[in-house]
């Protein structure tokens, strides 16, 4: 399966899974709930009203995570052993998901059977449904049901390297019927094949040498009413990964080297803001003791603002609570000659500027705190690149310290939790950036946050 097709047969999939998680647990409830009249287990727990918001997580995120860990690649490629861990390491973080909204809601899981119950039914429909999947894949490729008829047009060369590469699954799926042989076949030649081989598709691989022609043999499919897929390999790219999008009704083909759109994203930006607001409410007492401290001990304002570069270097006012002087910005062309980092970057172990309040907020990393608005206002990630002040991104002068600005900035990341203060090196700190970002998942952002708070409790890496 190519393009859109696989992706609606992954969302088919994911509400399949999502309805028999539901199943599941109402399964393992049931159980649970008629334990004592069958005599399997002691003690009656209430009826299954009191644990309906524990869908309210399961039903979105348990299909999202299962995704996250790969558990919707092509069942053809993974044993039974590697589907378990996946579903294994899916259940532990929704578990955690659950866990902290049973705290944060003030939920009472009156029973802690039902989960296990749970874990166990919910697993083996998942298990039992891929297999099902995978055993019912496997006829219809038998059958012929999924043998698809193509043709190929390109050069000889072309339509040559483009059958090599075809994968195992497009290999039982895909049947080249013709190659047409753009150098030296008129358009006629694949208007013949198509009413020969009465085929719904034609893949174009010729490279961009053929653009012309290209068009013509594109117009002849768009009259027969024959799908033409053309592919864009010429183009050659070693980080953005191609896709296709829409500008307004003018199809594009996009090259992104940043994650693009998905419901993976949708959930880190509905999370940081949700995380966000809850964490401005549990630190409200915090925030006044802190603020008192610093208003008290020197002169000047609570918080101090600066302009910093956000996504693809907008700028955007970010807020800390204020760790030095006031006239610090105007004595720092003072003390360029001391500092450490190599780069655009401006930092200074052991700065004179720096008040005695200030230097326990940056030593446990408090004076962050505000930023927390910046994440509820949009501006800011709970995970993502630091963001810089505006005369260092100025400064950048590699395509690879402008890409760090390619996704929307963070609170923590994986130089903050890598040393910080002690990576010296700018262009160590844009490759830890860039391997966030080339990597990024949702899972990669909860282990930052877990191994985030080691770091801030000890300080490891602040000055």
């Amino acid at each position: 399966m190519i393009g859109r097709r696989q992706e609606l047969n992954l969302q088919f999939l994911q509400i399949i899974d999502a309805l028999l998680l539901a199943v599941a647990f109402w399964a393992a409830h049931t159980i649970r709930y008629l334990g004592p009249v069958w005599g399997i287990f002691d003690g009656y727990i209430d009826d299954f009203r009191s644990f309906q918001w524990i869908l309210i997580v399961l039903v979105p995120f348990g299909p999202l995570t299962l995704e996250n860990y790969g558990f919707y690649e092509h069942p053809s490629r993974k044993t039974v052993g590697k589907s378990l861990a996946q579903l294994g390491r899916s259940a532990l973080i929704v578990g955690l998901i659950i866990a902290a909204g049973a705290y944060f809601l003030k939920k009472d899981v009156a029973s802690r059977a039902v989960m296990p119950l749970f874990a166990v039914m919910g697993g083996i429909a998942l298990l039992v449904r891929e297999r099902v999947t995978l055993a019912r894949y496997r006829h219809r490729v038998k059958s012929g049901v999924l043998r698809e008829s193509v043709v190929l047009v390109g050069t000889k060369a072309d339509n040559f390297a483009f059958r090599n590469a075809f994968s195992p699954e497009q290999v039982m799926e895909i049947v080249v019927a013709q190659e047409i042989d753009i150098l030296s076949q008129p358009v006629d030649a694949l208007i013949a094949a198509l009413h020969e081989h009465s085929v719904g598709r034609v893949l174009f691989v010729g490279g961009h040498s053929e653009m012309g022609r290209l068009n013509e043999y594109i117009g002849a499919c768009e009259t027969e009413g024959v799908e033409a897929w053309l592919s864009a390999d010429f183009i050659r790219t070693s980080i953005a990964r191609p896709e296709f999008d829409a500008f307004g009704s003018r199809p594009m083909l996009v090259f992104r080297a940043a994650p693009s759109v998905s419901w993976a994203l949708m959930a880190k930006h509905l999370a940081d803001r949700a995380i966000a607001l809850v964490l401005l409410i549990f630190l409200a007492l915090p925030f006044l003791i802190i603020a008192l401290a610093i208003k008290f001990t020197s002169p000047g304002p609570v918080i101090f603002r600066q302009a910093r570069g956000g996504k693809n270097g907008r700028p955007f006012t970010i807020y800390k609570f204020r760790t030095m002087v006031t006239d610090a910005e105007m004595q720092r062309d003072e003390l360029q000659r001391m500092n450490q980092m190599q780069g655009p970057v401006f930092k200074v172990n052991r700065d004179p500027r720096v008040t005695k309040v200030g230097k326990f907020l940056r030593k446990s990393s408090l004076d962050e705190l505000p930023q927390i608005w910046n994440v509820l206002k949009g501006d800011m990630s709970l995970v993502g690149p630091r963001p810089l002040p505006i005369y260092e991104v100025e400064k950048f002068e590699t395509t690879a310290q402008r890409r760090r600005l390619s996704m929307k900035p963070g609170i923590t990341c994986l130089w903050q939790i890598s040393g910080r203060s002690n990576i010296t090196s700018f262009d160590r700190w844009v490759a830890l950036d860039l391997e966030y970002i080339d990597n990024w998942s949702l899972w990669l952002d909860a282990k930052i946050l877990l191994r985030t708070f080691p770091v801030v409790l000890f300080g490891f890496g602040a000055k």
